[in-house]
């Protein structure tokens, strides 16, 4: 059993971030990595701890702004949805943490 925590993050913390989680779950599901998800704004996000955020391409430049903890790996997708780009995408990151 993993404490891994994954943070999506949209402009509002709603629409997309859920969308990309869902997705998420899907890949994480077939990996068999369990993981507490959770979802919010980028205003938000610097503030909260996670493991890894996952946020669209479109975001990169509000995250240079933050001061993001050296821990936490950021994942920058150019389809929020896409199953292929996030397990293509997270798996380095998961390997890195020693999860896969």
């Amino acid at each position: 059993m993993s404490n891994l925590t994954i943070l999506f993050v949209c402009g509002a913390g709603l629409g997309s971030s859920f969308a990309a989680q869902m997705a998420t779950e899907d890949v994480l599901k077939a990996k068999g990595i369990e993981a507490k998800l959770d979802h919010t704004d980028i205003s938000s996000a610097a503030a909260m701890n996670s493991d890894i955020i996952i946020t669209a391409e479109n975001f990169r430049p509000q995250f240079a702004k933050f001061n993001i903890s050296e821990q936490t790996s950021i994942v920058y997708l150019k389809n929020i949805v896409s199953k292929a780009e996030i397990d293509e995408k997270l798996s380095p990151v998961l390997q890195q943490k020693g999860l896969l």
